[in-house]
């Protein structure tokens, strides 16, 4: 397995897989001065140069008839793997069989039949690099679309956090909402992407109103309970009842003098990190249900990372939030 010189700034490369050292070496020559040619002599070492440079090849061009697998299987982990490669097969053989099934499968772009005409195999390649190229700008603007998307939904569902609190209980109630998002940063939420095969925006838009309400009316339900089932707590002891409370509801916490140590910080951020098509539990509606409850009984939380777990401590009440705030945080996430 040989390579040439590549580096970020290089262009998209070609890899090259055949057994026949003079075809690796007459491609080569034929085609080195378009771009970066990668080579490899079997299905395993061109998989293995996929791997190793996927992000920075534009073209795969295989033979088929090799010792072990066929080229057509190495087209097929391509397309399955780094689909936006550009794959081409090419073989001194009639086999129309396997050719075929690779085009119907959307395994190859383009089939050419050695021994090559070096004027059309350079067209053909110069040809390649232009779509990867595409493709490549084509998938840039993707990303960069998906991660505005992304940003959006992560910011509605830390607003919907403010709206619900409001609503359940004041709009000049905003500590549960301090301790929530808090803990969400200190847990490094890291919102899901958006499978787009699976959904377009119609979708995400009815996905996420769905998965909001149900959560929301599932913490307003927890409230509720809590409510009714403690109507006689107070600040001495209401840290001791949600610990209880916690711990009815699944979730891992213990208590260290009057702090509550929560063992598993990823369960922090199910309703702002985990996809939209994902049901928030019952088990983090109780978390929020806790905090509002909490700050009916005029008790605040404050979050601090201690190693693999985040602890929560009585502190005082915030003053004022400002206009900005959610801002400030959503820019965290």
């Amino acid at each position: 397995m040989s390579e040439s010189n590549d580096t970020p700034e290089s262009p998209l490369a070609i890899i090259f897989v055949d057994d026949e050292a003079t075809a690796v070496k007459y491609f080569q020559r034929a085609i080195g001065s378009l771009a970066p040619v990668l080579t490899g002599g079997s299905v395993e070492e061109g998989k293995a140069l996929l791997d190793e440079h996927g992000h920075k090849v534009g073209v795969l061009v295989s033979d088929q008839r090799m010792p072990g697998e066929f080229g057509n299987e190495l087209l097929r982990y391509a397309s399955e793997r780094f689909p936006h490669v550009v794959r081409i097969l090419t073989t001194a053989y009639s086999e129309i069989d396997q050719t075929v099934a690779a085009v119907n499968l959307g395994h190859i772009h383009r089939y050419i039949k050695k021994p090559w005409d070096i004027t059309a195999l350079r067209m053909e390649l110069k040809q390649a690099l232009e779509l990867a190229d595409l493709r490549k700008e084509r998938d840039q603007l993707l990303r960069e679309k998906l991660a505005v998307l992304q940003k959006q939904t992560l910011a509605t569902r830390v607003g919907l956090i403010r709206t619900l609190s409001a609503t359940l209980i004041g709009p000049e109630r905003f500590q549960p909402v301090e301790t929530y998002l808090a803990a969400a940063v200190l847990a490094n939420v890291q919102s899901s992407e958006v499978d787009w095969l699976l959904m377009d925006y119609s979708d995400l838009v009815a996905a996420e109103s769905s998965r909001a309400g149900t959560f929301g009316h599932t913490v307003t339900a927890n409230l509720a309970t809590l409510r009714n089932r403690h109507a006689g707590s107070n600040a001495s002891n209401a840290v001791a009842t949600l610990a209880e409370t916690l711990e009815e509801a699944g979730i891992k916490v213990r208590r260290e003098g009057d702090a509550l140590v929560w063992n598993e910080p990823a369960e922090l951020v199910e309703f702002l990190g985990e996809p939209a098509n994902k049901a928030v539990s019952t088990r983090h509606a109780a978390w929020l249900a806790s905090l509002l409850w909490l700050d009916g009984n005029n008790v605040a939380l404050a979050p601090v990372r201690e190693g693999s777990a985040i602890a929560f401590r009585p502190t005082q009440h915030g003053t004022e939030f400002p206009a900005d705030r959610l801002a400030t945080w959503i820019e965290q996430f």
